[in-house]
């Protein structure tokens, strides 16, 4: 999958030792045909109130994760101001529960589904 600016769930900080790599999941606003149990909805309410992330809710690729440089990543920009003039980029965390069930969908996706019962 390439695309310039697809938006990402970022599922792994740094690797220790390499500092500037972080494990990926993308997301898209088409809902899969069929859904399988890799693939996760997440709710246009836990999304940025973006154009873009406010038509559809967005799914989770679980089955597609990558390992990249975070230099390549770019954060959502609000598209307005704060106070002092400087961009807004949203930086929200999405809640425990709907990590483990991302986690659960990437153990789907790497076919490890017997250890998803444990995350």
């Amino acid at each position: 999958m390439v695309k310039s600016e697809r938006p990402v769930i970022v599922l792994t900080g740094a690797i220790k030792g390499r500092a500037n790599l972080v494990t990926i999941a993308p997301l898209s606003t088409v809902e899969p045909n069929p859904v399988q149990p890799y693939h996760y909805r997440i709710p246009k309410q836990s999304m940025p109130m973006v154009e873009i992330f406010q038509t559809n809710d967005s799914w989770l690729k679980g089955d597609m994760i990558y390992t990249v440089g975070f230099h390549r990543l770019n954060l959502i920009r609000l598209g307005k101001k704060g106070p002092d003039g400087k961009r807004l980029y949203f930086k929200n965390r999405l809640g425990i529960e709907q990590m483990k069930q991302i986690y659960q969908c990437i153990l789907h996706g790497l076919n490890l589904s017997k250890l998803a019962n444990y995350v």
